[in-house]
């Protein structure tokens, strides 16, 4: 083990395909009962196989990418959060190159997902943006360290502070930085700790700006009160995560990840469905960065609190931002807008509200073209004018 990290320590090295690339190199870390047989374990799953289903799902692209698994070192002995090991840590990464002088967007994923969620939006947004998308620490293909955070900040700091060290490790600056739900959580404190990185912030459903007069906030306190709410509250203060149950389920759990993505992103879907195909290359792929070891996802009852409301909220640091914002959500988002219109006027720079029709929390997946098309309208002052359409907010957006 430490023999095949010393070898990898000096540098992150990909190799570019036309259409799919293969990671050269790979973290280090291992779970249990891979040596198995698929067929003989109790979770059929492995490091190996993340890499593989997240390797077939962007098969389905035109556009040529790099994966990398990035190496940012050991967690350095002056870092807020505590490290259980002097191990290298990865952070997989995927670049999508656009023409020359393209601006770099960045997308950062949500709890408990990986980047592999934004497949249906890396074509389109590759033909203006230099896209790099990543897995956070302990997400996803990244590396999966113990989780030894015992707070709300050391938790921040595990993923602020290892995006960060990312950036650096690829000498990153003058950015568009996207996050979605959690992932906009952890863009909106970078972009206030590091705010001469960030040209322009997209905040996608992002969590921590619920209003203070939330109905749901209300609702969840009444049933918190109620028995089923006292074991549900228990739970989460136990940090039983939904992976958790994936994993329990042992070889029955890719048929509920099954059933989950067929209803969500299929039949129950408000917005453009996923062919047979993308779902089933989306299970494969959803499983296996689900039921992989536990790591970043045990931040949970850390950041939030039962109903999903974080525990620090963003809307007192509004009056503090430097870096200009645009939030978009679906219309059917369960993550309230409202908040990020309370936000607005407390900020001294610009920020937008972008809705879109025929889509949920998963905008990205559920409204593909009206997502990219948001997109490119809250980056329209970095893009180029050459080809004028796109720029302008695209009919069936509302701006609020």
């Amino acid at each position: 083990m430490r023999r095949a990290a010393a070898a990898t320590r000096s540098m992150a090295v990909a190799v570019k395909t036309r259409q799919a690339s293969t990671a050269v190199e790979v973290a280090p870390a291992r779970p249990a009962g891979s040596r198995w047989p698929s067929a003989l374990r109790w979770m059929p799953t492995s490091t190996g196989s993340i890499v593989a289903a997240e390797k077939r799902l962007l098969a389905t692209l035109k556009t040529s990418y790099v994966q990398e698994q990035v190496n940012i070192g050991p967690a350095p002995p002056g870092l807020r959060v505590r490290s259980s090991s002097d191990e290298p840590r990865f952070i997989n990464t995927v670049t999508f190159d656009s023409k020359e002088g393209a601006p770099t967007l960045v997308m950062v994923h949500g709890f408990g997902a990986s980047q592999g969620l934004f497949f249906r939006n890396f074509d389109a947004l590759a033909t203006r943006f230099r896209v790099i998308a990543i897995d956070q620490l302990g997400c996803g293909g990244s590396s999966r360290p113990d989780f030894t955070c015992r707070s709300t900040e050391e938790t921040e700091a595990w993923f602020i502070d290892s995006f960060e060290e990312w950036r650096k490790a690829k000498n990153l600056s003058n950015f568009i930085l996207l996050g979605h739900s959690f992932g906009g959580y952890v863009a909106s404190q970078y972009a206030l700790q590091h705010p001469e990185h960030v040209q322009h912030l997209i905040l996608v459903g992002p969590v921590g700006f619920s209003p203070e007069a939330d109905p749901s906030a209300e609702r969840i306190t009444k049933f918190r009160a109620t028995w089923k709410g006292m074991i549900a509250n228990h739970l989460w203060e136990s940090n039983f995560t939904p992976q958790r149950i994936v994993r329990g389920l042992g070889p029955w759990g890719p048929a509920l990840i099954r059933r989950y993505t067929t209803s969500r992103f299929g039949s129950c879907s408000t917005g453009a469905l996923v062919s047979k195909h993308e779902s089933s290359l989306l299970t494969d792929y959803i499983y296996h960065t689900t039921a992989a070891k536990a790591s970043g996802e045990l931040c949970f009852k850390y950041i939030f609190s039962l109903g999903a409301f974080t525990r620090k909220s963003l809307l007192p640091s509004s009056s503090n931002w430097k870096v200009p914002a645009t939030f978009i959500y679906g219309e059917d988002d369960w993550t309230n807008y409202h908040g990020a219109q309370q936000a607005r006027k407390d900020m001294k720079v610009p920020c937008e509200i972008v809705r879109i029709p025929q889509a949920g929390h998963f905008v990205f997946l559920e409204n593909p073209l009206a997502f990219v098309s948001a997109v490119f309208y809250a980056s329209r002052d970095f893009l180029s004018r050459d080809a004028e359409e796109g720029l302008s907010l695209p009919n069936g957006l509302t701006y609020v």
